[in-house]
Parts: C-alpha cells; structure tokens; sequence
C-alpha cells in the first residue's frame, strides 16, 4: 500500500504503545512512552502541545485506562503495574514479579477495566537463549491471575468484535486468538493467523532469522483486520484472520508499534526508531511518532 507518512514527533529515545484517548476536557490526544527518558507523553495530533502525562523510574511500556480516567502504566524492569492518582501520584497498581520471567511489556485493558499484560520470557537486549512466557490478568482490585502460558514473546493485544482477545507473538510467527470468559479467564488458544513455523531451538540470532512476520504492537481497524508493526521488518503489515499478511506500508526505519486514534480513527500512529536495541537507543533521540492515514 502506498501512503503518506507524517512525523508528529521526532527527538524521543524510543516510543511504543501508542493510544487514542481524551484528555480531561474530552479532546482526543496521542499518549506514548518513551523507555529511555522514562515518560509518558501525550499530544495533539497534529504533534503539538506535548504533555509529560508521567515519569516511571523503571521504564514505561503499556498503557491502558480504568473506568474512572486513572491511567494504568506498566513499569518494565521493576515488573508492577502503576496507577496514576486523579493527585498526579503514582502507586502500585499490581506487583507480576512472580510471573514475569523478562520485562514486563504491553498491555490491554478492556471494558471491565481488567488488564492483561505480557513480558519479554527472558533477557532479550543481552541475547539470552529464547524462553516462552506467560500473560497475566489484573484485576480492578490489583490481583494478579496467569491466563495463558507457553507464549513466544506475548506483545501487542487487540480485542476483537467477538470478543477473542489477539495476542502477538513477535518470535513465534503467530497472532493468537483466546475466547474470554465472564470472569476474565481465557480459553484454549487458537491460530488466528500464522506467518511461519514456530522457531526452533533457543539460540536468539537463530531464532530471529526463522521469524518471517515479527508483530509488535498492533491494532484492529474497522474491517475487523489487524494492522501490526513488523519489529525485524520496517513495515506495518495487514493481517486477516485465516489468511495472514494481505498488505503492508514499508518505512525506512524500524517500526515497533502502532495504534489508531484521530478524530475519525483512520490515523495510524506508528513508533519509529532505527533499532530496538537498548544499547543503542538509551544514548540516542532518533525515536519518531508517524502518522499515516489508513
């Protein structure tokens, strides 16, 4: 697909997770993290009057609302879940420590307010031998529930308009799709689109080389596809359920995440960077937000 690309903000260390929501006075803003400097921000959409929402010590990543407008953030390194008060403080929203066996990482929260999140499984920047990993669910009250186990790096999450929630996984060349109970749990997962076989052995550069789609975060456009940044691919890819990859935007840098928001909800905002190496990025500000209108 050709499209236009627009840089809404440029300068950051490395962006990811990407959400549409107003701010108190119901204007629609972008919010973002950015891992390096430790914030979450928030602008118009037009990149402007940007906004410090939040500074998270320990490495802001996913981003998700409560009913009652308190931001949930998950703090990477320290694996918790932060809450920000209507005060401004942030507290503990939910320890995964006891779950988490890499980074904490991205995160959705739907209707019910409940918030399940993913980790990396094992120590991805030092190129540690592959682990599966597990996703949580965090209740409105803080507990901490595992609803699904043996995962190759679950990442970006979407719900569907069924209600299966999608999973990313970025180095299992696969989004998975899991039915969800009343009561939060999920059922047995299931394909929903694959790109190529699971990975073989736990050698990380061999790994990497067997991943054909490597889907970051993502989200679901109104035709019921899923759009998902290719984290080894520069390029946003188009996924149908049952078919796979059906269409793409190529960029000329890595693209991480992205998420739909504007006021119509046709804007993808994609996070750039030239990799995501932690090495690399914490000492740079070559980190974008992108725009294209799907």
């Amino acid at each position: 697909m050709d499209a236009s690309v627009s840089v809404i903000l440029e300068g950051r260390s490395y962006l990811e997770c990407p959400r549409w929501h107003p701010d108190d006075n119901g204007i629609g803003r972008i919010w973002v993290s950015d891992f390096y400097t430790h914030e979450v921000i928030s602008a118009l959409p037009d990149g402007t009057d940007v906004r410090v929402e939040a500074v998270v010590e320990g490495q802001p990543s996913g981003l998700g609302w409560l009913h009652d407008g308190r931001l949930l953030v998950v703090s990477m390194t320290d694996k918790t879940v932060l809450r920000r008060e209507i005060t401004g403080e942030l507290v503990v929203h939910a320890d995964l420590s006891d779950y988490a066996t890499g980074h904490a990482n991205d995160m959705y929260v739907d209707l019910e307010g409940r918030a399940y999140v993913g980790n990396f499984g094992f120590d991805l920047m030092n190129m540690a031998p592959i682990e599966t990993a597990s996703l949580v669910r965090i209740d409105t009250d803080g507990s901490v529930h595992e609803v699904a186990t043996d995962l190759h790096f679950p990442n970006g999450m979407a719900l569907t308009s069924n209600g299966e929630l999608l999973v990313d996984e970025t180095i299992g060349n696969r989004v998975s799709a899991f039915t969800i109970a009343e009561d939060g749990s999920l059922g047995e997962r299931r394909d929903w689109a694959t790109f190529g076989a699971l990975p073989t052995g736990t050698d990380m550069a061999e790994g990497l080389s067997q991943v054909v789609v490597a889907a970051d975060g993502c989200a679901l456009a109104p035709d019921g596809t899923l759009w998902a940044a290719d984290a080894l691919g520069q390029r946003v890819v188009q996924v149908r359920e049952g078919e796979g990859l059906v269409d793409e935007i190529k960029f000329d840098t890595g693209v991480f995440a992205c998420g739909f928001g504007g006021d119509d909800g046709r804007t993808l905002f994609v996070c750039a960077a030239p990799d995501f190496n932690e090495h690399a990025r914490k000492d740079a500000r070559e980190g974008k937000l992108l725009a294209v209108r799907i």
